[in-house]
């Protein structure tokens, strides 16, 4: 009986402070649904699709509202003007990376992706001078995207036009690009390395994307000590840092301070440089390297697959982008990006599988590095915030017909490529991706020479061609599918 009385005073005990902890300061932040002690929102929210859930939700409390994530309110940020006003007018102030345990646990602040204050700025200003310079040697960025992309045409050919699930062969390709960029060495499709990379990196995204980690986000410690798909994350998470690892060890007994190789060796020569900075350290380099992976493989396999797909549901557009390949590349030599300026309709249909699919429809978590006043609200410190990208990407004050996959959506009345502010399939601000201009590449090149080289056929009529994505957290995922690559 005693143990009894002890735990419902633990329980009560919990649920006062986690309605003092969800009252306290909420004239501060925007208003939002009633959170239940505890859970927050999480029954207000499909975990299937997020970004559903969040536009529903600001047809009621407007575009700038709060939401709690367990006991942790995070505000939430929808339509173009409340996003670009944070991310672009406030971008400093917004610049922190916000709640997300998982991650926290798995990379201990180090790298990139989820670190925060000095550290992330040195990082990030690292990575984007080592990939913008990256011409030093002897060959370009340019140069080892379009190897891979012929390495990848060559893989289809193997296929002979059987029925082919293409997403190993189009997350080595992208893959082997990182690891040029990386390790200086690219590796075989059949390699045994490359086949267990793919492997982790496609089983994190999956896992990621599903609803077990949108619940596990709200009780870390609750579910630390249960199985789950968590731990495969934390797993793989090991293993790849250990694979980094030896490669770093072999650079560093290989090192020629005037003529870096790689990435690594880059890094190597500023730890030299930074002796004294704690930032500057084997076990930074490490998620780094990681970090690149997991941003730079997945995401462009993921919307190459996508595209794919897209483009075999909508054989126009595959004709209408075939023909300007003719007409500008031929069909004899690799495309460039010398190419696109004047190739605006294949240019209007990468950005349209990009803008479309909405690859990461709720951005990664922002954090407030300052307390700020922003539309009247007072947001504290620290308070995470969600930004929606998909309402951005999707709006149809931008693009008429949203829901319509369309690449007119970035043509002008004359047939010439349409900038626009609302694509922010990139993010936007402070935190915009790191490989940005490497993603660009990768996927004009890879999907011209696709298109120059194969028809795509697939194995049912088109408009029975499903393009409904599977999972809708993290990334969007698309469903599986075969299609038949036919050598033009």
């Amino acid at each position: 009986m005693d143990l009894v009385v002890a735990l419902v005073l633990c329980v009560s005990c919990l649920l006062l402070f986690s309605l003092w902890n969800q009252s306290n300061g909420k004239g501060k932040l925007p208003p939002g649904p009633t959170p239940l002690p505890i859970i927050g929102n999480i029954l207000q929210l499909s975990v299937k699709d997020i970004s559903k859930s969040l536009t529903n939700l600001a047809k009621t409390y407007g575009p700038v509202f709060t939401l709690y994530v367990g006991m942790r309110p995070t505000v939430v940020l929808h339509g173009y003007e409340a996003v670009k006003e944070a991310l672009i007018d406030h971008g400093e102030a917004f610049s922190g990376r916000g709640y997300f345990p998982l991650a926290e646990k798995a990379n201990k602040g180090r790298g990139i992706v989820f670190s925060n204050g000095q550290a992330w700025k040195d990082m990030r200003r690292f990575s984007l001078m080592t990939l913008r310079n990256f011409g030093m040697g002897k060959r370009s960025i340019e140069d080892r995207v379009q190897e891979e992309a012929c390495s990848l045409v060559e893989e289809f050919r193997k296929t002979k036009g059987a029925p082919c699930d293409p997403t190993f062969i189009l997350g080595c390709a992208p893959c082997n690009v990182i690891c040029s960029i990386i390790f200086q060495k690219r590796f075989d499709y059949t390699d045994q390395e490359l086949l267990k990379f793919m492997e982790m990196l496609n089983d994190n995204i999956r896992i990621l994307s599903s609803p077990w980690i949108q619940i596990y986000n709200i009780l870390p410690g609750f579910f630390n000590y249960f199985p789950g798909g968590h731990k495969k994350i934390l797993n793989n998470v090991a293993f790849l840092d250990n694979y980094a690892l030896k490669k770093i060890k072999e650079h560093q007994d290989s090192l020629d301070v005037n003529n870096p190789r790689d990435f690594i060796d880059c890094f190597l020569i500023q730890m030299k440089q930074e002796k004294y900075s704690k930032y500057w350290a084997i076990e930074n380099l490490i998620t780094t390297v990681n970090d690149l992976f997991g941003a730079g493989t997945e995401t462009t396999s993921t919307t190459l697959r996508y595209g794919l797909l897209l483009l075999m549901k909508h054989p126009e557009v595959t004709a209408k982008v075939q023909e300007e390949i003719d007409n500008v590349v031929g069909r004899h030599r690799c495309p460039s990006m010398q190419d696109k300026s004047n190739m605006p309709y294949t240019d209007a249909t990468v950005h349209e599988i990009q803008r479309y699919i909405s690859l990461l429809p709720t951005n990664l978590p922002h954090a407030a590095i300052q307390d700020i006043k922003f539309r009247n609200y007072l947001i504290p410190k620290g308070t995470t915030i969600i930004t929606s990208l998909t309402s951005v990407l999707h709006s149809d004050k931008e693009f008429p017909h949203p829901e319509t996959f369309d690449p007119g959506h970035f043509l002008d009345k004359n047939g010439n490529f349409k900038k626009s502010d609302y694509f922010m399939a990139f993010s936007a601000g402070k935190r915009s991706c790191v490989g940005e201009g490497l993603a660009r590449m990768e996927l004009f090149i890879f999907l011209t020479t696709i298109l120059q080289k194969f028809t795509l056929k697939p194995l049912i009529d088109p408009k029975d061609i499903d393009i409904t994505p599977v999972a809708n957290g993290f990334a969007s995922v698309p469903p599986p599918f075969k299609l038949r690559f036919i050598p033009i």
